[in-house]
């Protein structure tokens, strides 16, 4: 295809789309015996889609999302390909680590975290920045004086257990390393904001039914 079409199929402008070329972010297409023009496969597509979900969606800078691409085709292992993908951060919320941080110090929230993963029984790396967001999550909750602690986000862990092996089966049947990074990014960015959506209606319901007599007229709430 020609750019003009690369452009349309992606939705991405053809500036920006020159400006990945030159950037090192998409690869050159195939010279055509025209001056100045290429052809482009479904695998620039699919690139391209790739990097308009990071810097759009997860709203991750140029320059990471390079590093990401870089990592992607230099790794063969689905599983790191996955990591790669979900545990990229956002630079817009990235912050300065604090003294405990630097000094190797965690907090009371990261080291319930690790309580709840271990009690879970989950593998994943002590680096993982998830981690460190439940962590802060928990120190916020301990700040306000809250009741609810890592114990009683354990039946939360147990449902996202089970969320999460559907999330991992989309990933089954891709081909190549582009697509096994397009499914990562659907399962873990594209999706949450669904996920949330269905969460919050769920809610209404369950509220309807138990505070105000909704569907069932209160009787048996």
């Amino acid at each position: 295809m020609k750019i003009s079409e690369l452009s349309r199929r992606s939705g991405v402008s053809i500036p920006t789309i020159k400006y990945y070329l030159r950037d090192g972010l998409l690869p050159q297409g195939q010279l055509t015996t025209a001056a100045n023009q290429a052809d482009y496969g479904e695998e620039h597509l699919r690139r391209l889609r790739l990097i308009r979900t990071l810097v759009g969606v997860r709203r991750l800078s140029v320059s990471a999302v390079k590093e990401i691409l870089g990592a992607i085709t230099e790794e063969g292992d689905l599983h790191q390909i996955f990591g790669i993908v979900t545990d990229a951060r956002p630079a817009m919320h990235q912050q300065k680590a604090s003294a405990e941080e630097a000094a190797g110090v965690e907090t009371a929230g990261v080291c319930d975290a690790r309580r709840l993963i271990t009690e879970m029984g989950w593998e994943v790396s002590p680096e993982t920045a998830a981690i460190r967001t439940l962590g802060d999550v928990l120190d916020a909750l301990a700040d306000v004086d809250s009741d609810i602690d890592w114990q009683s986000l354990l039946p939360y862990a147990r449902l996202t257990d089970r969320i999460s092996e559907l999330d991992v089966r989309q990933m089954n049947g891709a081909s190549g390393l582009l697509e096994l990074a397009e499914r990562a990014v659907l399962v873990s960015v594209l999706l949450e904001p669904a996920l949330l959506a269905l969460r919050r209606l769920a809610q209404e319901d369950k509220s309807a039914r138990l505070f105000s007599g909704g569907a069932d007229g209160g009787d048996a709430a």
